[in-house]
């Protein structure tokens, strides 16, 4: 393993034109092997640096920003942070898998991976992937080069530590401040919901969330909650606040007993500081995070996630608003389905009744060739400020009439008029 200085890395004797360079995503990006890479792969040079393809995760920083990576292709499995810009620009080929998935995908090459860069973090002797524990190991286990960039800023975690059949080409030493992603702003809906949905989570539970200002204000409302476990996909700065409120002490699980567990880190220097060698705070891979039989086995598990749209039957968008790829499928599916399989468990969906300023309703009457991340036949709770909907076990009719009761009143009468034959048909 060899080690050059951040500002003497040369791409062109490594990168070869048509590689698929991946990226670590979060607080797991290495900003400074990032902007290194746009900077030499968007300007001339003898040798050129490219053509290249970058597979980017959700990342926080302004590394790959559409109007400064002219000539850089870009795919993804979702629009997530600056992901969503280069999306909004038509710049990013989304790649529509499971996030659970991912790692397979480029196990198995489907998913090329030629080039891996990487952030580290160092405790004494001993590296870790700082951050994350993601599809980006799978990816550098396949990759004919992987570099490190071992940051004195980045968090080391329990779990992250370096696996023995890693192999890391490369190392750079750098110092900056990891990519951040700033907790959402929570308004009067986003309260709302949020005590709406913690209402119907018991103490106890073992909880998962996204990102945003949904997750966030239903994470604001558990704060009062005793006796909870975190088993989740990634954890931000309000499922810090929560865990140190005390709320959150692992104490009921029959595994990781006393130890909150994610895949990742989406949050700010906060978080960072909570996660940094806590050994009450463990990152665990894909498998793990996102691994259905795992959370199965999870009494209580409770998946806590968003949309984009809902529609009357139960059927999830969480991808495209209008023509844009907004989202991503994520870990959706998985987390869902475990929710739905667990002893005592749940699956919430929570999101506003409308947008745009309330002229657009996200309870809609059919998605209309739209994207269906998650089924009708997976679904349970859907929760807006306007109240809860029990789909499990319900039929098609009576779904409807659940969901229209949830939606914003102004749009109740055109979703009546949609459902109607629906509703006809069913005969009391």
């Amino acid at each position: 393993m060899a080690t050059a200085a951040a500002d003497a890395i040369d791409f062109s004797g490594l990168i070869r034109p048509g590689d698929t360079v991946v990226v670590g995503q979060g607080c797991g990006e290495p900003t400074a092997l990032a902007e290194a890479l746009v900077r030499q792969a968007t300007t001339d040079r003898t040798p050129a640096v490219g053509p290249i393809t970058v597979f980017l995760g959700a990342v926080f920083s302004r590394s790959f920003e559409p109007e400064a990576t002219t000539g850089i292709a870009f795919a993804g499995y979702g629009a997530l942070g600056g992901a969503g810009r280069l999306a909004r620009a038509g710049r990013l080929d989304v790649v529509p898998a499971q996030y659970s998935q991912l790692p397979g995908l480029f196990a198995d090459g489907t998913l090329a991976a030629d080039v891996v860069l990487l952030q580290l973090a160092r405790n004494g002797d001993r590296l870790a992937i700082a951050g994350n524990r993601d599809y980006s190991l799978a990816a550098a286990r396949r990759a004919r080069l992987v570099i490190g960039g071992i940051d004195d800023r980045a968090p080391w975690c329990h779990g992250g530590e370096l696996p023995p059949d890693l192999r890391i080409d490369l190392t750079v030493e750098t110092s900056r401040a990891p990519a951040e992603l700033p907790p959402a702003r929570i308004g009067p809906v986003e309260e709302r919901i949020g005590r709406l949905v913690a209402e119907r989570i018991p103490d106890g539970a073992v909880i998962q969330t996204g990102i945003g200002a949904i997750p966030d204000a239903i994470l604001g409302a558990l704060s009062g909650h005793r006796g909870l476990g975190v088993h989740s996909g990634m954890i931000g700065d309000r499922m810090a606040d929560l865990i140190e409120a005390g709320a959150v002490t692992n104490a009921r699980k029959p595994f990781d007993a006393g130890v909150s567990v994610a895949g990742s880190l989406f949050g700010t220097a906060r978080l960072l500081a909570f996660a940094d060698r806590n050994p009450a705070f463990r990152l665990v891979p894909t498998e793990i995070s996102h691994g259905v039989e795992v959370m199965a086995r999870l009494p209580g598990f409770t998946a806590i996630n968003s949309a984009v749209e809902v529609d009357l039957s139960g059927q999830v968008n969480a991808e495209v608003a209008g023509s844009h790829y907004v989202g991503a499928v994520g870990g959706q599916v998985d987390f869902v389905r475990a929710g739905n399989l667990a002893p005592g468990g749940r699956s919430i969906i929570a999101l506003p009744a409308t947008a745009r300023d309330g002229t657009v309703s996200r309870i809609v009457a059919g998605l209309d060739g739209r994207p269906v991340t998650s089924l009708r036949s997976d679904a349970d709770l859907v929760v807006t400020e306007w109240g809860v909907a029990e789909l499990k076990g319900q039929t098609l009719a009576e779904r409807a009439r659940r969901m229209i009761a949830i939606a914003d009143p102004a749009f109740r009468e055109e979703l009546e008029r949609a459902a109607h034959p629906l509703l006809k048909s069913d005969r009391r």
